[in-house]
């Protein structure tokens, strides 16, 4: 089994779903070191209020999240990158090209295709919307913990 110990999780603007992921990867598997960053980065905001509190429920303490702009060495310092969406996968691509093997899906192990399942963006939507975005990340950090625990 490949052994990693440090992973980078990825979203659009890193206020809703990496830093909750990150936290909720983190509760499963306190051994690694795990980061969040946006590729449109809302730079120095913290969680969004609604994914906060859902947050909060399980118990995850998110207060001290900045959300900042992934870089190039970022990347490069991290063993595996979790993105929401392929196309964050190809921007991440763009970014350091080297790093392509080691950028998967967040929900790969959601799906039973193979490729996994693409976890959408809640920002400005609803509170159904990121009620089911959590249940999302939850079920993929659970899917990763027993992947890599």
């Amino acid at each position: 089994m490949i052994q990693f110990s440090r992973l980078l999780v990825i979203c659009t603007g890193n206020t809703c779903r990496s830093p909750v992921a990150a936290a909720l990867l983190r509760a499963r598997l306190p051994s690694l070191a795990i980061e969040s960053a946006g590729l449109g980065a809302l730079v120095g905001h913290g969680v969004e209020p609604t994914a906060r509190g859902l947050a909060e429920r399980e118990g995850l303490d998110v207060d001290l999240h900045r959300a900042r702009q992934v870089t190039q060495e970022m990347i490069q310092r991290a063993d595996l990158v979790l993105v929401m969406s392929e196309n964050q996968r190809l921007a991440i691509a763009k970014l350091d090209p080297a790093s392509i093997g080691k950028t998967l899906l967040l929900g790969r192990w959601l799906a039973t295709d193979g490729k996994g399942q693409e976890i959408p963006d809640p920002y400005r939507k609803s509170h159904e919307v990121f009620e089911y975005v959590h249940g999302q990340l939850v079920r993929a950090a659970d899917a990763w913990q027993k992947k890599l625990g």
